[in-house]
């Protein structure tokens, strides 16, 4: 297999025009060149308004090794394909129970669906709806501001990621394959076969939750029980020595309110970052947690043609995907802040998941085809900010934020110019930006909501992106608050074989604090699926 980067093509063109390149640089024939795939994708815009795609590739070619013996270019690479991620259990002890995964988010439903694969028939425990009727749910409670406690925008099934821009892009670096394999799943389950090579491939809301529904039918088809409202309250231990073990879960059919008990030798928490109740029935069966960092902030929305003339130049080609950014500031008081979750052609909604509590977040569809660019801008907090030693510090500190912004807005969205929260004065209405919302809003001082501090990080920060971004720090954008759910504010604890000091107990994913985003929770999954399956056999084979 040969492999070429840095080969880069101006924009607009064509796949013919990319076949062309390769054989090219390879200065073969077109018939020596049997096959190739495009590995990576990424757009080079440092040159505007001449724009390239650059592209890394692998190709099959005849003759290879007389290929290799002439060519001697370090962008050209010869090596074996890489091996596809392999599904080996390699566990001996046997089974009592099949394992629980606690959460159908990316972390819960890549890790039953490695389960399933390799024969461990999986209990999935969601406490929301199905994907299907969740969607329901959201839309009603975007238009009416009627909430369903564990059927919106946090619980159900896909988790928040499923109402977001579905970006699948991830930081962590990845040698073991689990990232490619997240994403090959992904394809073979519905979304679109060019997130296996764009540097930051979205799926969009509208396609993601029909990939969902369709890996929730691969689970089920593969041995999989699959059951909806259905919340842990309770878990049931045993002494083992000096160590306690996991024996059972309670679990709440929350449609008739009654519960069971569930056996369960391993169960995998993959909660979310929002299951506050289920944080504090671990917090009282002591099981070791800390209080972690996150960020809180805002939404701040422009004009998406502004975004794409800043980053593309004008005139730019109008095959062109909605423009993204990423900003950062590190600032004198010692916070940082930057943009986080950005929603090219987007939608702010109202990501509520408590009463009397109000949160926002970024959501868009596959086409990013809205008129406004939102992001989040955030600041990072510390426990030190909590004002508590409490192990849920954190989480007090998000209901405090969301609770002002619920009074701010009177229960809707309350929004704001930028040049109106830096004169810390309430809006009454929009300059040439019109809010892009899901939910209703109302004009406010969301300065206000704030401590000063952070609403001090956040003007600041603004006005240091508009050093960077032409127009970013312009007076009418919108800013809506609070953005609160950035990352879970607590680290349930594990050990190297990714247990708790509880046996059997499996955190995992963002809401145990080891992701931060779909790709990543969906890549923890795997792993925890991974560290089951090296300890136990197969439930088929137990």
């Amino acid at each position: 297999m040969v492999q070429i980067s840095q080969l880069k093509l101006q924009i607009p063109h064509s796949e013919e025009q990319l076949q062309k390149k390769i054989i090219r640089i390879l200065r073969i024939q077109k018939t020596e060149l049997l096959s190739f795939r495009i590995v990576k994708r990424s757009l080079d815009a440092r040159k505007k308004p001449v724009l390239f795609y650059v592209y890394t590739v692998e190709a099959a070619v005849k003759n290879e090794g007389r290929l290799q013996k002439r060519i001697k270019d370090k962008n050209i690479l010869f090596r074996e394909a890489l091996p596809p991620y392999a599904y080996s259990p390699a566990g001996e002890r046997r089974m009592k129970a099949p394992p629980v995964i606690v959460g159908s988010g990316p972390a819960g439903l890549f890790c039953a669906y490695a389960l399933a694969v390799m024969g461990y028939r999986p209990i999935l425990l969601e406490r929301g709806k199905q994907v299907e009727d969740r969607v329901t749910d959201v839309e009603r409670f975007w238009k009416t501001g009627k909430l369903h406690p564990n059927s919106n925008v946090q619980f159900g099934e896909g988790g928040a990621g499923t109402f977001s821009d579905g970006k699948l892009n991830t930081l962590l670096h990845d040698t073991s394959g689990r990232s490619r394999e997240v994403l090959r799943i992904f394809v073979k389950h519905g979304a679109p076969g060019q997130i296996l090579y764009d540097s930051k491939p979205h799926i969009g809301t509208d396609v993601l939750t029909e990939v969902i529904k369709n890996m929730r039918r691969s689970l089920i088809e593969l041995g999989a029980d699959v059951r909806f409202h259905s919340q842990v309250t309770g878990l049931s231990l045993a002494r083992d020595g000096d160590r306690r073990r996991i024996e059972t879960l309670t679990v709440t059919d929350l449609m008739t309110g009654k519960s069971y008990q569930l056996p369960a030798e391993t169960a995998v928490f993959a909660i979310g970052h929002s299951a506050r109740d289920t944080f504090a029935m671990l917090k009282d069966q002591a099981v070791p947690m800390e209080p972690k960092s996150f960020a809180v902030g805002v939404r701040v929305e422009h004009p998406q043609e502004m975004i794409n003339e800043g980053q593309y130049g004008a005139d730019a080609p109008g095959c062109l995907p909605a423009a993204s950014y990423k900003l950062t500031a590190n600032l004198e008081n010692a916070r940082g802040v930057y943009t986080f979750c950005m929603c090219p052609g987007g939608y702010v909604v109202n990501a509520s998941s408590e009463g009397g509590g109000l949160a926002v977040n970024g959501m868009s569809y596959r086409a990013r085809d809205g008129i406004n660019a939102n992001s989040a801008v955030i600041v990072t907090v510390t426990p030190k900010d909590y004002g508590t030693d409490d192990i849920l510090g954190g989480v007090e500190f998000q209901r405090r934020l969301e609770r002002a912004a619920f009074e701010a807005g009177g229960g809707n969205i309350p929004v704001q110019l930028f040049k109106d929260f830096c004169a810390d004065t309430a809006s009454t209405g929009m300059g040439m930006v019109c809010p892009q919302m899901k939910g209703s809003y109302t004009w406010t001082n969301v300065r206000r909501i704030f401590p000063e501090e952070i609403a001090a990080s956040i003007e600041e920060g603004i006005r240091r992106f508009g050093q960077k971004l032409p127009g970013y720090a312009r007076e009418d954008a919108v800013i809506s608050a609070v953005e609160s759910r950035t990352s879970s504010p607590v680290r349930i604890l594990r050990d190297h074989t990714m247990q708790s000091r509880v046996e059997g107990l499996y955190p995992c994913g963002e809401g145990a604090g080891y992701a931060g985003g779909i790709t990543s929770a969906a890549m923890d999954g795997l792993k925890t699926a991974e560290a089951v399956s090296a300890i136990y056999r197969p439930f088929d084979k137990s």
